[in-house]
């Protein structure tokens, strides 16, 4: 593969005025992989196809390097190696998918995304190598080739996210705006032609409401372009490897903007969290160096669940270990790590140095919560890690908003399917975020976005095209209304909820309970962050409103919108389970415990 000018930053030939008439302004929202990618793919263009760059803002909700992206430990898979294709890529995403899978989605991720892979590593972002200078790469579940590369050992997305935007920061026509929060997407009505009505497009997106988090300002950013790029929702859950930015801010925007969203209900659960403290990532990579599960009694049971043990797909290996711990009374299940120094034939130093070594993050947190795992098994439970809907796209991730385009975790891009195969996340930002900005500098303001029909697996051909998207009407609320309750109060009870009734086992009886309890808690929470807005507005943003009080203020404002979002993904999320009376992928029912064929379509949603 040969590199491309994308990172390169000195390239000012391919730049061009942003205020030159007809030229749109484009901002990206979110400093993730995908936003980092949507960034620069933006700023440089594409020279090969005779596409200019141009400026860009890049706008942040904390500091331009916290997201997702800093706390991914697996790494990045790509077909970047002699024994390995693209196409044997394509199926393992596609088996892991299980049926959900756009196949031309997945075809586009494996390519473009080693090429992308392979532009990070020509830009000198620090992969593992052996001493030999060639990469070093693992096997992670569900792949049938070793094409999982890492940075840092467990800290790949760390050092990626630290080497990308060091580049982006270099760039100058970049411009980052950070401890900027996302209130809502500004769109208007745009006419009705015959292709818009077509495509079910009625709305244009025309700019950003911001709230400054450190002054309290808010303001409008004009915008004919926003690429989404927000990442998850973890902290819909107490139990979370997520970090406490993931509160689904893109995602609630979008569906307030009236954009089609899809799989709300699939969200995957990392087997392995610690089951203490933070409930830090176990990485899979452990897993895919030999390490076994064990419950309290010493025993191990993936083998009795699935041909590939501990490598099986990971809503296989959670819902087991979630079933184990109900067995007993809740408590965690253990991960053995020792199993890897018998496969090595390591000693106890010897494996304690392995560890060291291969996993430093995990091996310096498990270390300061008191285990030593090179001798011991240490207590892991499930947690949500990564959700596979989202803001519903076409292949270059536009979204049923004209001028609106998502990429990332808050995308529903047709990669993921049921359930995403291990390290495809990172791969998906990097693809789609650079396919957005392409589309962005691209597209005319007649552009309409061109999805897929969601067909799903031969077994449905026969069954309708399930495309039009399902209205779900969201409670009028009265915002004068008192709520009673405390923001922290209203987040440990959305938290409480989705875990109890849209966790990792569900039934209609339970996923009833929380859409009524949801819709309380919207309208609760929509209340709250209206008065908040308003408090904020009324105080004014003095330059000197820098003190303790006013800082704690702002927070609990940040708090309270993020509460907001929360509660109103969630309730699209416990509806979309509720409407899918199958188990599939990472979708448990156990009144539905079977998966049925003539459900293998997505489907979409829409605010009613």
């Amino acid at each position: 593969m040969t590199s491309t000018t994308q990172y390169h930053t000195d390239t000012p030939r391919n730049r061009q005025d942003s205020s030159a008439p007809g030229n749109p302004t484009i901002a990206v929202i979110g400093a993730g992989i995908a936003g980092l990618s949507a960034a620069l793919a933006v700023a440089n263009g594409d020279p090969d196809a005779g596409l200019p760059g141009q400026d860009v803002v890049l706008i942040t909700k904390t500091d331009l390097v916290e997201s997702n992206t800093y706390h991914a430990q697996g790494g990045i898979a790509a077909a970047i190696f002699p024994d390995d294709d693209p196409k044997l890529h394509t199926q393992d995403t596609l088996a892991a998918g299980a049926g959900l899978c756009e196949p031309k989605a997945v075809d586009i991720l494996t390519r473009e995304g080693a090429e992308q892979v392979q532009r990070l590593i020509d830009a000198g972002v620090r992969f593992d190598k052996h001493k030999d200078g060639t990469l070093l790469r693992g096997l992670e579940a569900a792949h049938s080739r070793s094409r999982v590369v890492h940075a840092g050992g467990d800290a790949t997305g760390k050092i990626v996210e630290l080497d990308v935007s060091a580049i982006a920061r270099n760039t100058p026509n970049i411009h980052i705006i950070e401890h900027a929060f996302v209130v809502d997407l500004l769109t208007e009505p745009i006419a009705a032609t015959a292709e818009a009505q077509t495509a079910g497009v009625t709305r244009k997106i025309r700019g950003v409401r911001l709230l400054d988090t450190t002054t309290g300002e808010q303001r409008t950013l004009p915008a004919d372009r926003v690429i989404l790029a927000t990442g998850g929702a973890g902290r819909l859950y107490p139990y979370t490897t997520n970090p406490q930015v993931a509160t689904g801010d893109g995602l609630a925007a979008a569906w307030r903007a009236g954009a089609q969203v899809a799989d709300l209900e699939f969200y995957q659960f990392h087997p392995t969290a610690l089951g203490v403290g933070e409930h830090f990532l176990i990485s899979e990579a452990v897993r895919g160096e030999g390490a076994i599960l064990l419950n309290e009694r010493g025993e191990r049971y993936m083998t009795a669940i699935d041909p590939r043990a501990e490598l099986a797909p990971r809503d296989v290996v959670a819902r087991e270990n979630f079933r184990q711990m109900m067995a007993q009374d809740g408590r965690p299940v253990l991960l053995d790590a020792t199993a890897i120094g018998r496969k090595m034939g390591l000693d106890q130093a010897g494996l304690a140095e392995f560890l060291k070594h291969r996993f430093p993050t995990i091996d310096a947190y498990t270390r300061s919560m008191g285990f030593d795992w090179s001798r011991e098994p240490i207590p892991v439970t499930p947690a949500a890690h990564y959700w596979m809907g989202g803001i519903r796209t076409d292949l270059w991730a536009r979204t049923s908003i004209r001028g609106l385009y998502a990429a990332g975790e808050c995308a529903r891009t047709g990669v993921q399917g049921a359930n995403r195969l291990a390290s495809n996340s990172l791969l998906e930002g990097l693809a789609y975020g650079r396919r957005a900005a392409l589309a962005a500098l691209r597209d005319n303001d007649d552009t309409v976005w061109h999805p897929q029909p969601l067909l799903g697996s031969a077994a449905n051909a026969q069954t309708r095209d399930i495309t039009e998207p399902q209205p779900l009407t969201m409670p009028n609320v009265d915002t004068r209304t008192g709520t009673g309750i405390t923001p922290a109060d209203l987040r440990a009870t959305i938290e409480q909820t989705m875990w109890r009734s849209v966790g990792v086992l569900r039934n209609a009886e339970g996923l009833r309970t929380a859409q009524t309890r949801l819709t309380e808690l919207v309208e609760q929470a929509q209340t709250q962050a209206q008065a908040a807005l308003t408090r904020t507005a009324t105080a004014g943003t003095p330059a000197a409103n820098t003190d303790a009080t006013a800082s704690d203020d702002l927070s609990d404002v940040v708090t309270e919108l993020e509460n907001h979002n929360l509660a109103t993904i969630g309730l699209v999320a416990a509806t979309a389970a509720l409407e899918r009376t199958e188990s599939r992928g990472a979708h448990a029912r156990t009144d539905f415990p079977d998966t049925d064929s003539v459900q293998a379509c997505s489907r979409p949603f829409i605010r009613g």
